[in-house]
C-alpha cells in the first residue's frame, strides 16, 4: 500500500506541476502575461491529498480542495478518468480546467468550488449540519453520513469567517467534519509569525474540536530512535519558520553545515548526519509529516469518531521540486532549465510528459489499483432529486399590509399543509427570526436540533409569542447574527439535492442593509449553483425610526448585478404570492437555458431569489381588472395604469413607494394628459431581459423584450419619472429602452431618523417631490404649484 500510495504521489506531483509548465512556458501566448497556477502550494498539498483521496476517503465524503492545489486535484481527476487531456492543456484557458476548483465551470468531480479564501474552508461545516438535518426526516435517514473535509492553507486561518464558523458549528453539535491545514509557514508576502500553530490549537480545543498535530514524517521518526535523534529533534523544534524555508531551499550541503554548526560535535548527533548523503540529508529534513503521504493514512485511518478533527499537518512548500522553501515561491515557477533538470530527476521521458502512468513499471497493475480506489468506485458522485409541486398560495386578507408581514402570513399559510413542499422548507435566519416575520412559521414547525430541547418559558407558563422548541423535526435553523454564516449556510443548504441526493427549500432572512455583510458568502453560494430563497426586509429609509446604516441604499443594485440571483421587489401581497410561488419553482430548475423568446430570459436554467421586502404596511389594489399583471409581477414589470395614446408622463416606481406614484399620478392627472403607472416588481429580470434581447438583435435574431413592449408605443417626447426606496440607478436606465427623458428618484446618501413621511420629503421620493419634478423639468400644461406643497 505504502509504495503504491507512493507512487501515486509521484504521478500526481508530475502531472500538476507539467500542467502549470506547459500554461506558462509551452502554450502559445496571446495575452503576453504570465498565467500562474501555484506550482510551490500545490507540491505542499500532494501528499495530504494522495493520502486523503486514496486511502481515508468513501464517496459519501465531500472535500473543498484548497484553491491553490487545483493542479492536483486536476491530476488526479485526469488519472482517474475524470478529465482530459485537451481540459488539462487548457489549464487557465477558456474551457480548460479552472484556476480554482469550480462545480459548475469545470467537468471533473468538484463537491464545493473554491477560490475566495475562507468560505471553501467555512461551507463544509455547514454541508455537515445540513446533512445532520436531512439525515434526522423521515425522507433522509436512508442518506448515509459521510465526513466534509477541507484543505484548508494556512494563511486561510486569517480570515474571520473561519472564526464565525466555528462557534456556530459548537452551537449546533458540528461533526462529522475534517479540516486539514496545510502548515507549510509560507503566505503571498512572506513567512508566517511564530508560533501560530499554538493559537490554532487553543482555538479550536476552545471549540470542541479534536486537534491532531502531523508534524514529523516516517523517515524523521525513524531517525529519532537512532542515537543522537533527540538532539536532531529539539534543534527541529526550535528551529524558525524562516530558517527552516531557506535551508531547505539551499539543500543538503547547507543543512549539513548549519546542523553541524549549530549542534557541534555530539558524537551520536554527528555520526547521524554523517551517516547521510547530502541528498539522503535533504529528505531527511523535509520530511515532515504532511509531506509523508504513509504518516497521513495512518494519521487518518487512526480517526475513530465523529467529533470534528482539526489536522495540523507541517508540510515544505514547494515540497519536491526545486524551489521549495523559497520565500518567493508563492506565485513563482520553475524555469524552462529547472523543469528539464526535474523532469529527468522525477524518470519521465521526453515525449511522454502528458502519460498518466508514464513512469509505471506495472500499468496493468497500478490500474486494477486504482480501480479498486472506494472513493471512486462508484464514479461521479453528484446527485438530484425530484422537483416539488408548488401549490397555489392563499393569499392574505387584509387590505392594509406590509410586504414583511405578507412574507410572513404567506410561509405560515404554507406550514399549514401537509405539502411535500412544506415538508422541505428549511428556514434560517441570523438572530432576528422574530423582526423578519418567520415567527408565526417556527411556531408551527419547529426549530432544528438533533436531540429535543424544550421552551423553558412555555413550561413554567410565561406568555411569550415565540414557541422556541427544539426538535429533530424542526425545519428552522436559528443562526447567530454573522450574516456571512448565513449566506454559507444557504449555499450548503441549496446543494443539498446534488451532495444528498434530497432537496430542500433553503429560505433566509436578513435585515436589509446587512445582504452587504455576507455579500462574499452570497456571491460564493451563487458561483456554486446552491438553490435558495434569500429575504432581505426591512428595507430603505422606510426603515424610518433606525436611521442611518439600517436604512439600505444600494441592495437593489446587488439584487441587479448578482449573478445565479434573480432580484424582486414587489409592492403587494398579490405580488409577493405571485412571485413566491414562481420562485419556489424556479428555485429546483435545472435545464439548458436557452433564452424565451417572451422575456428572453433563461429562465430554464433556475436559480436563486432575493427578495426586498419593507414593513411599511400599504394599501392593496384588491381585485385585478387586468389579467396581465400576474404574469408581469413575474416577468418583471406591468402597467399598473396603462398609458393613453398622448402620454406625456409614466411614472415607473419599484416596492414600497407604490403609493406615492400613484398618489403623485392623481394629482398630476389634471393636468398632463394619459399619465401612466408602470409597477416595476423586478428591475434585475427587466433588465436582463433588455440586455438579452440586443445581444439577440446583434446576431441577427429578431427579439424584442418586455421592457420594450412596455415602452416603445409611449410617444417619443414622454417623460419617464423612476422612483424607489433605494438608489436611483436601480430605474434610471429605463430611458435608454425607447429613448424617453427620464428623471430618476431615489436615496443616494445615509439617511436619519424620523417618520416615513419625514425621510420620504428629505430624500424626495414622496408624491410632492415627483409632482415637482413633472412641473419643473418636463413640458406640458403647467401644474399649480399648490399641488407641490
Amino acid at each position: 500500500m505504502t509504495s503504491t500510495l507512493k507512487l501515486t504521489e509521484q504521478r500526481l506531483l508530475w502531472l500538476s506541476h507539467w500542467m502549470i509548465h506547459h500554461a506558462n512556458h509551452i502554450r502559445p501566448k496571446v495575452d503576453g502575461i504570465k498565467v500562474g497556477g501555484h506550482q510551490a502550494s500545490s507540491a505542499s498539498m500532494v501528499s495530504i491529498m494522495t493520502a486523503l483521496y486514496f486511502s481515508a476517503l468513501r464517496p459519501e465524503d465531500r472535500v473543498a480542495v484548497k484553491p491553490h492545489a487545483s493542479p492536483i486535484f486536476h491530476a488526479m481527476q485526469y488519472l482517474m478518468g475524470n478529465t482530459t487531456r485537451e481540459k488539462l492543456e487548457a489549464f487557465r484557458g477558456l474551457g480548460g480546467v479552472q484556476s480554482y476548483p469550480s462545480r459548475t465551470k469545470d467537468i471533473d468531480d468538484v463537491d464545493f468550488s473554491t477560490g475566495s479564501v475562507g468560505l471553501g474552508v467555512a461551507i463544509t461545516s455547514f454541508a455537515s449540519l445540513t446533512q445532520d438535518y436531512i439525515a434526522a426526516k423521515a425522507w433522509g435517514r436512508d442518506v448515509p453520513l459521510g465526513r466534509m473535509v477541507a484543505l484548508v492553507g494556512d494563511a486561510e486561518l486569517d480570515e474571520g469567517n473561519v472564526y464565525e464558523c466555528l462557534q456556530e458549528g459548537w452551537k449546533n453539535g458540528l461533526r462529522n467534519t475534517w479540516w486539514i491545514i496545510d502548515y507549510n509557514r509560507q503566505s503571498l508576502d512572506g513567512v508566517i509569525r511564530e508560533g501560530l500553530w499554538q493559537r490554532i490549537e487553543k482555538i479550536f480545543d476552545a471549540f470542541g474540536w479534536d486537534v491532531v498535530r502531523v508534524k514529523y514524517g516516517a523517515l524523521q521518526r525513524a531517525a529519532f530512535e537512532e542515537e543522537g535523534g533527540d538532539a536532531l529533534r529539539d534543534w527541529i523544534e526550535n528551529c524558525p519558520n524562516q530558517l527552516y524555508s531557506a535551508l531547505t531551499y539551499q539543500g543538503g550541503a547547507v543543512w549539513r553545515k548549519r546542523l553541524l554548526d549549530d549542534l557541534g560535535d555530539q558524537g551520536p548527533v554527528s555520526r547521524l548526519i554523517e551517516r547521510r548523503s547530502d541528498a539522503e540529508l535533504a529528505a531527511l529534513m523535509e520530511n515532515l509529516g504532511g509531506n509523508c503521504v504513509q504518516t497521513m493514512a495512518d494519521t487518518f485511518a487512526a480517526i475513530d469518531h465523529d467529533r470534528p478533527t482539526c489536522f495540523l499537518a507541517y508540510t515544505i512548500k514547494g515540497w519536491g521540486t526545486p524551489i521549495a522553501g523559497h520565500k518567493d515561491n508563492h506565485g513563482g515557477l520553475m524555469t524552462t532549465a529547472q523543469m528539464a533538470e526535474w523532469q529527468a530527476h522525477m524518470g519521465v521521458p521526453e515525449g511522454e510528459e502528458w502519460e498518466p502512468l508514464a513512469t509505471v513499471e506495472d500499468p496493468e497493475a497500478f490500474r486494477d489499483w486504482l480501480s479498486r480506489v472506494p472513493f471512486f468506485a462508484e464514479g461521479p458522485r453528484r446527485f438530484s432529486d425530484a422537483r416539488i409541486a408548488v401549490p397555489q398560495i392563499p393569499l392574505p386578507k387584509d387590505s392594509e399590509i406590509a410586504t414583511q408581514m405578507a412574507f410572513g402570513k404567506l410561509l405560515d399559510a404554507i406550514g399549514r399543509t401537509d405539502s411535500a413542499l412544506a415538508e422541505r422548507i428549511l428556514t434560517m435566519s441570523p438572530d432576528v427570526t422574530g423582526t423578519t416575520s418567520l415567527g408565526p412559521w417556527v411556531n408551527r414547525r419547529k426549530l432544528f436540533a438533533r436531540e429535543a430541547q424544550a421552551d423553558t418559558f412555555r413550561e413554567e407558563k410565561i406568555p411569550s409569542t415565540a414557541k422556541w422548541d427544539f426538535a429533530p423535526e424542526g425545519q428552522h435553523f436559528e443562526l447567530g447574527i454573522a450574516e456571512m454564516n448565513l449566506m454559507l449556510m444557504l449555499g450548503a443548504a441549496g446543494l443539498s439535492h446534488s451532495l444528498f441526493g434530497r432537496r430542500l427549500i433553503p429560505i433566509g432572512t436578513v435585515y436589509d442593509p446587512f445582504v452587504a455583510r455576507g455579500l462574499d458568502a452570497l456571491n460564493y453560494a451563487c458561483y456554486q449553483d446552491a438553490r435558495f430563497l434569500l429575504v432581505g426586509t426591512p428595507s430603505g429609509v422606510s426603515l424610518a425610526p433606525e436611521g442611518g446604516a439600517h436604512q439600505s441604499i444600494g441592495s437593489p443594485l446587488i439584487g441587479m448585478s448578482q449573478d445565479g440571483l434573480a432580484a424582486f421587489e414587489p409592492a403587494f401581497a398579490d405580488e409577493l404570492a405571485a412571485i413566491l410561488e414562481w420562485s419556489f419553482d424556479y428555485l429546483q430548475r435545472d435545464g439548458e437555458g436557452d433564452p424565451d423568446e417572451r422575456t428572453w430570459l433563461r429562465d430554464e436554467t433556475g436559480g436563486s431569489v432575493y427578495l426586498r421586502l419593507s414593513t411599511n404596511p400599504i394599501e392593496q389594489p384588491g381585485p385585478r381588472p387586468d389579467p396581465d399583471w400576474r404574469q408581469g409581477a413575474i416577468d418583471g414589470a406591468y402597467w399598473l395604469r396603462k398609458p393613453g395614446p398622448n402620454c406625456e408622463v409614466v411614472i415607473a416606481y419599484q416596492g414600497v413607494v407604490a403609493p406615492e406614484a400613484i398618489r403623485a399620478a392623481g394629482l398630476l392627472g389634471e393636468f398632463r394628459r394619459d399619465i401612466g403607472v408602470l409597477a416595476v416588481t423586478s428591475a434585475d429580470r427587466l433588465n436582463a431581459g433588455w440586455t438579452a434581447a440586443q445581444r439577440a438583435r446583434a446576431r441577427g435574431q429578431e427579439a424584442q423584450s418586455l421592457a420594450e413592449r412596455l415602452l416603445s408605443p409611449l410617444p417619443r417626447d414622454c417623460r419617464i419619472i423612476t422612483v424607489i426606496d433605494g438608489h436611483p440607478a436601480t430605474l434610471g436606465w429605463l430611458g435608454s429602452v425607447a429613448g424617453h427623458v427620464t428623471v430618476p428618484l431615489g436615496v443616494e446618501h445615509f439617511g436619519q431618523t424620523g417618520t416615513i413621511g419625514d425621510l420620504y420629503r428629505v430624500h424626495g421620493i414622496d408624491a410632492e417631490a415627483i409632482v415637482e419634478k413633472v412641473r419643473g423639468l418636463t413640458a406640458g400644461r403647467k401644474v399649480p404649484s399648490r399641488l407641490v406643497g
